[in-house]
């Protein structure tokens, strides 16, 4: 959520989840500034993984997945879904610029979402094939496991940023 934008979201709880969550979001964005299309498909862990595979699987399997399936339950992005790790992997002929606009849609889409959804309100849909019985029972909850797991790859780019150039997010000294 940009600064010159009007929240409307009625729950003070939602919207400061929501802050929270768009903070974790320019983390994501903020580190790779700079970097140039090679080096977001760069490779720098033993796993494979590189930049721009992570963005992707952000916008697919976290912010597309939690907020447009589970709490929408969009049925067009319910039926879409791939499985396995098919979000990590770009195809070499798509742009960079096209999966960081990309996950900036997704966002703004999953915002959507948020901000007509109550705090309290169950999933609309729940994947129990792949988690059993639900474990987020609200959008509170859903908005707890997506800034996690957001927060917690953009820690990954941090590491992955300064093996790429050495160049640093935030370093308090």
């Amino acid at each position: 959520m940009t600064d010159d934008m009007q929240d409307t979201t009625p729950d003070l709880e939602v919207r400061t989840l929501l802050r929270v969550l768009d903070g974790q979001r320019r983390h994501v964005l903020g580190t790779l500034d700079g970097l140039d299309a090679e080096a977001l498909r760069r490779p720098v862990l033993p796993s494979g993984w590189h930049c721009l595979g992570l963005v992707q699987h952000l916008a697919l399997d976290v912010e597309r997945f939690w907020f447009r399936a589970v709490v929408a339950g969009d049925e067009h992005v319910i039926h879409g879904l791939t499985s396995g790790d098919e979000a990590w992997r770009v195809a070499p002929e798509v742009p960079a610029v096209d999966v960081l606009d990309g996950y900036r849609q997704e966002t703004q889409l999953a915002d959507a979402v948020i901000r007509s959804t109550p705090a309290g309100a169950g999933p609309a849909w729940w994947p129990h094939d792949l988690f059993g019985e639900p474990h987020l029972h609200t959008l509170r909850d859903v908005l707890l496991h997506v800034i996690t797991e957001t927060a917690c790859h953009a820690g990954h780019l941090d590491a992955a940023r300064e093996l790429i150039d050495g160049h640093r997010w935030l370093v308090l000294t």
